[in-house]
């Protein structure tokens, strides 16, 4: 069989008690960290824009809006659903490929099953597949597809959401192949809207044009069956660059969830090392900011491709700055939600700080390391090596840590009890009867799960 096939036979084939246990948790894991990063994306403009614009063309309102009071049909809501919970920038990544998976698949996911009975067994295996799919499509044509300019989430995400929807929708063999050719078809996104409110857009398509792709699919609308590696598909239209092993080695036995990473900070993962490595020369040296004269920065050499943003014009740009993720380190010790607002950009002390420094590419210093030199007015030089950063996958979040995070981000939007039902609702979700509960309890007006 074809690629496109043989990803579209595991999918429909695919059975849950098959799953390693440590598969199932990991999932638990990415939904409890993906939900948080919903509520606390809830209340940003950017999906309050999104909203407003979009209520006069919705459908019938059965579904969920993560973290919102307002209802929209299904389709719409996995696209609002994915602007919320990407716009902080604060969701996973595997770093293998530099995809964010959880977002296009889950938010289709919560979409779907605040609208129709879905128990959480089910929706914990679609989710997994879904998060399978996408990263093996993103792995079969990394590098190349992303340094073409292309966002790899939204561009292999509408893969994971069809294939997540599809599966709930129990498409056959056929119709899941057909999902994957009406997936590639709208297959879209772009790196150059990287720093505005278009990049959390583009995995909120995905997910919305996954669901779409699905529920075509479930209804005979046919499409091309070799969307993956037909030579006007998928890989050969975007990049050229084809490794179909990727999609199918170790299908079914290896497993992308457990090489993903969680964000310890809300902005580009490459920065992350920078501001790690600041944060504890604050917390060492405790250095005066008005001090510094000079910083210093040694970095992967995709860094300055991705964030080389100096002249900051809104929050979002400073999300893709490595000056301003020195600044904050140095300054503040921390890369927070607070740390990526109009407020911190306009911070004398962090702009400063941004003017201050410099970032060099080095070709031997890897995606979770920098080096980096402080220059204080005393003629000291503080130095640091980070050879592992918080967050990656040699150093990643706890359980714990995953959990502070999900409360920092929804009290935002809900009431700290209401939070902490959710935590301990979301570590079992695999047991519940109906998902669609655990939907409409991020509504700020629900008191929560009686």
């Amino acid at each position: 069989m074809l690629p496109t096939e043989v990803l579209a036979t595991y999918v429909v084939d695919s059975e849950f008690d098959a799953l390693p246990i440590d598969v199932v948790i990991e999932a638990k894991r990415a939904l409890l960290n993906y939900l948080g990063c919903a509520l606390g994306g809830s209340i940003e403009s950017a999906l309050s824009i999104a909203i407003t614009t979009l209520a006069p063309f919705s459908g019938k309102p059965t579904a969920c809006v993560l973290g919102r009071s307002e209802r929209f049909d299904a389709l719409h809501a996995a696209l609002l659903n994915g602007i919320g919970s990407h716009v902080h920038e604060y969701d996973d990544t595997t770093p293998k490929n530099y995809v964010h998976p959880s977002v296009p698949v889950a938010s289709a996911l919560f979409a779907y099953a605040s609208a129709n009975l879905v128990s959480g067994k089910d929706f914990v295996h679609a989710f997994i597949l879904g998060f399978e799919v996408e990263s093996r499509i993103a792995d079969s044509v990394y590098p190349a597809h992303y340094e073409a300019g292309w966002h790899i989430t939204s561009t292999a995400g509408v893969f994971g959401a069809a294939a997540a929807i599809g599966r709930l929708l129990k498409l056959d063999k056929r119709q899941m192949v057909w999902a994957f050719g009406l997936a590639a078809t709208q297959s879209a996104g772009i790196r150059e809207m990287f720093g505005s409110m278009a990049k959390s857009f583009q995995p909120g398509r995905a997910a919305q044009n996954g669901y779409t792709a699905a529920l075509l699919a479930q209804a005979d609308f046919t499409a091309g069956e070799k969307a993956l590696e037909g030579p006007r598909g998928f890989a050969e239209v975007t990049t050229g660059v084809f490794d179909a092993s990727k999609i199918t080695s170790g299908l079914g036995t290896d497993f992308s969830l457990r090489v993903n990473a969680y964000k310890p900070y809300a902005c580009g993962l490459v920065v992350h090392p920078t501001i790690d490595g600041c944060s504890r020369l604050h917390t060492q040296y405790q250095p005066d900011p008005a001090t510094i004269t000079a910083v210093r920065l040694r970095v992967t050499p995709l860094v300055l491709d991705l964030c080389n943003q100096r002249e900051l014009k809104r929050a979002l740009q400073s999300k893709y700055s490595i000056y301003h993720a020195a600044a904050i380190g140095l300054v503040r010790g921390k890369g927070g939600l607070q740390e990526f607002t109009q407020a911190a950009v306009d911070d004398p002390a962090l702009t400063r700080i941004r003017a201050l420094t410099t970032a060099i590419p080095d070709s031997s210093i890897t995606a979770d390391q920098v080096h980096i030199e402080v220059d204080l007015v005393s003629g000291k030089t503080l130095t640091l090596f980070v050879e592992q950063s918080l967050g990656n996958l040699l150093n990643p979040l706890s359980d714990v840590q995953i959990e502070d995070k999900f409360r920092d981000q929804a009290v935002l939007a809900l009431p700290p009890a209401v939070v902490e039902q959710l935590i301990q609702i979301c570590w079992s979700i695999d047991t519940m009867v109906d998902v669609g509960t655990l939907c409409r309890v991020t509504a700020p007006h629900e008191a929560g799960i009686n």
